[in-house]
């Protein structure tokens, strides 16, 4: 089993494949995903969904990692998420934490700025 620092960063890579499927089973079947400007899903299939709904609208992504701190079941990830959104280019600094069991996601919290995604997905 790959220690923690190595799944997060395994799970930021895989990103740039854009699939939910691939994406959800970095997650325990009980994980949770919260995007802190929105309400927290719980569950893999829910995680799965929500991933779907909004990779749906991207052609390409690659996430930046800034920096990356782990200790125990704890892993922090400074990022820039960079992705088409609608064509249009998007730049978004993140952070996330991740709470990992057993060598999975079981809680995973990203704090970004909501309008700064919005307004580049519009062209603003």
């Amino acid at each position: 089993m790959p220690d923690n620092e190595t799944t997060v960063r395994n799970f930021i890579s895989a990103w740039s494949r854009l699939d939910p499927n691939e994406l959800s089973e970095f997650f325990t079947e009980d994980g949770v995903y919260h995007n802190i400007p929105t309400q927290p899903v719980k569950g893999r299939a829910n995680v799965r969904a929500l991933i779907a709904g909004f990779v749906g609208g991207w052609s390409d992504t690659a996430w930046e990692l800034v920096t990356l701190v782990a200790s125990g079941d704890i892993v922090v990830a400074e990022r820039v998420d960079r992705m088409k959104v609608g064509g249009r280019a998007v730049a978004l600094p993140c952070c996330g934490v991740f709470e990992m069991r057993g060598g999975k996601i079981a809680v995973w919290r990203d704090y970004f700025d909501m309008k700064t995604f919005v307004d580049a997905a519009q062209g603003g």
